[in-house]
């Protein structure tokens, strides 16, 4: 061993990855690589060269809603056509609001404003109800703002200073293209900047949205009308759904919405509109000419720590596949996911829950009472596994005119999401809707559904495979699969019951036994030392507690194998949080992500169990050791 070799006992992520890190080459068009990068990176190259296929002819589509995705795909690629028309396609709207003169010609407009994708002052939308979640309700909140999140605002925050200077350069640019004058460029630019500080002081931070539970506050319609005021929410309802306009509405940012009159009212309606403009214009860009669409992308390229934006065909890929995401899903799903591992991961999944069950069981902070409910809130939890069955029928109903500019159709297709949303406020809330697409790197529970889901990229190697050892998938996808039941009870989760309703199903006593037990998780990460930041233990502790939990349970399992190999277990779980990444995306993650970094997630976990210690010899001595009475296992 030389003397540069990290001892795994002392630092289990630079042991299993530095080898790695030392190569790896970051992508100019993305932020990191390594672990989710590397496999999204893999089915990006799939599914970009089966969506060239298409295009070409070469491939049948199956799919019908699949034809809208390549036509769409196709109209990117029609760099000739975006470049002639410029600015073009977006002046029509751009000069709808600018004709805005007063906020009773706004509130006239506010649905087709809506409809178009144009920021009101407030945003609207609806979802499942916390409470009833057989049901849907009418939601509410303030406006997003340009930064991060709002301690960027503060007077000693540089870096928000720099960001909203590159915004404001980038806005410039783009504004230039557009018919204002020079000073009514400054102007709208100024206004929006302005409007934009008056809406960081009122809205939630990152840290306030994390324990989303809160967001269910039920207010009247007056009520919240009358917070509104002068625009008019009572209005824009009656204008959506007439006599049948809710009266009871979910303020999810109470504060914003009692103190909107710090940021809208008639003096500073002239603010708000030209903020609207700039919005909307910045937007766009996305769909216009080449020049405008990287222009309209320095700001996000700042942020990131990005040296280039996607290739054209990346571009063309990525959007077709964003609208038509279910659609896209299902494809690869059929194309690429085979029966024999969709069935392999069930079962793996089934076992973890049961094993969940028992560990319940032997729960020594819970009474019986607090245990039965959740063990039946685990009997449960519903799989998703893959992909969906089959596409939905919005999917089909998202069409577009074969003349559309590329603008013209992205808007054609969010208005008729948008319109579809809106009407699922008298409709039963649909269980068997898919959160994550098949083709997405990812995972996740949905505490209204009480759900999981599993899309079909994410089933590979390093995290999956039929050719992986058990333990190494136990490391891999089973600390996934366990993370993602642990939401089911970590501080947000635990407020929901089996039905996904937000519901008090603890004794008082059990709830403060979990609640001392998450405080020492916060403490467990909280002020990490982090490329010159410090990690906020209490923005990412629900992350942590479904860590905790993913590893608690898959090591138990580990116990029942007739040959357990723990060193590969641990092993390929350090393997999956192998990320290399640019520092501005480092700080961006560690300022607003609720998730801790990933070398944190590999080091810390696994110094909470005895298995860890066994497994490497690990010793007072070593990095990676934590004294007994420090070790946490909550689930």
């Amino acid at each position: 061993m030389s003397e540069t070799t990290v001892r795994i006992q002392d630092d289990l992520y630079q042991a299993v990855n530095g080898e790695w890190l030392k190569t790896a080459v970051i992508p100019e068009d993305k932020p990191f690589t390594g672990g989710f990068a590397d496999l999204d990176r893999d089915v990006e190259k799939t599914m970009m060269a089966d969506f060239r296929s298409f295009a070409e002819g070469e491939k049948t589509i199956d799919i019908p809603e699949m034809r809208y995705a390549v036509a769409l795909y196709k109209k990117v690629l029609d760099t000739k056509r975006r470049n002639a028309e410029g600015v073009s396609p977006v002046l029509p709207l751009l000069e709808m609001i600018r004709s805005i003169k007063t906020v009773n010609e706004l509130n006239a407009a506010a649905v087709d404003l809506y409809l178009r994708g144009v920021s009101l002052p407030v945003q609207m939308d609806v979802d499942t109800d916390m409470q009833d979640t057989s049901r849907n309700s009418f939601g509410i909140q303030g406006p997003d703002i340009i930064l991060p999140d709002t301690a960027y605002y503060a007077e000693d925050n540089p870096a928000g200073k720099q960001l909203l200077a590159v915004y404001a350069d980038m806005a410039a640019k783009v504004l230039a293209y557009t018919p204002l004058t020079a000073e009514e460029q400054k102007t709208f630019l100024d206004d929006t900047l302005a409007f934009d500080a008056l809406i960081a002081k009122k809205v939630k931070s990152r840290l306030e949205w994390s324990e989303y539970y809160k967001c269910y506050n039920p207010m009247p319609t007056d009520e919240v009308a009358g917070y509104a005021a002068p625009f008019d929410v009572k209005k824009f309802l009656e204008n959506v759904y007439g006599d049948k306009a809710p009266e009871t509405l979910i303020v999810y940012d109470p504060k914003a919405i009692r103190e909107m009159s710090g940021y809208f009212s008639e003096e500073t309606f002239l603010l708000y509109i030209h903020w609207a403009y700039v919005r909307t214009l910045l937007r766009s860009t996305a769909c216009l000419s080449e020049e405008l669409f990287a222009l309209g992308r320095t700001y996000t390229r700042q942020l990131m720590g990005v040296a280039a934006d996607p290739a054209l065909e990346k571009q063309a890929y990525l959007m077709a596949s964003q609208a038509y995401a279910e659609p896209a899903g299902v494809y690869y799903g059929r194309t690429y996911f085979g029966e024999e591992a969709k069935k392999d991961v069930v079962e793996l999944v089934k076992k973890i829950i049961e094993t969940y069950k028992l560990r319940i069981e032997r729960n020594t902070f819970l009474s019986p009472s607090t245990k039965e409910q959740a063990i039946r809130k685990l009997s449960a939890i519903v799989i998703k596994m893959g992909y969906p069955d089959e596409v939905k029928e919005i999917w089909t109903k998202l069409k577009f005119e074969e003349g559309d500019s590329l603008l013209e159709a992205m808007n054609r297709i969010a208005a008729v999401r948008r319109k579809d949303m809106l009407e699922k406020l008298f409709k039963p809330v649909d269980r068997t809707e898919w959160l994550m697409p098949g083709h997405m790197v990812n995972a996740c529970y949905d505490p209204m559904r009480n759900d999981i889901t599993f899309p079909a990229a994410i089933l590979q190697k390093p995290f999956y495979s039929l050719h992986q050892s058990v333990s190494e998938n136990l490391g891999g996808i089973g600390t996934v699969i366990g993370h993602e039941i642990s939401h089911a009870f970590d501080n947000n989760g635990a407020k929901f019951d089996e039905h996904g309703n937000l519901k008090n199903w603890w004794t008082e006593e059990d709830f403060k036994a979990f609640e001392a037990l998450t405080k020492e998780m916060i403490e467990q990460f909280d002020g990490i030392e982090f490329h010159g930041g410090k990690v906020n233990g209490e923005l990412v502790v629900s992350e942590n507690i479904a860590d905790n939990g993913g590893m608690g349970v898959t090591l138990e399992i580990m116990h029942t194998l007739d040959k357990p190999d723990y060193q590969a277990y641990f092993i390929n779980n350090a393997r999956v949080w192998c990320m290399k990444a640019k520092e501005e995306y480092i700080q961006l993650m560690l300022a607003n992500d609720v998730h801790s970094p990933h070398e944190l997630r590999a080091n810390i976990c696994p110094r909470n169990f005895p298995e860890w210690y066994e497994a490497f010899g690990v010793t007072e001595n070593d990095g990676m050791y934590i004294v007994p009475d420090k070790r946490i296992s909550i689930w």
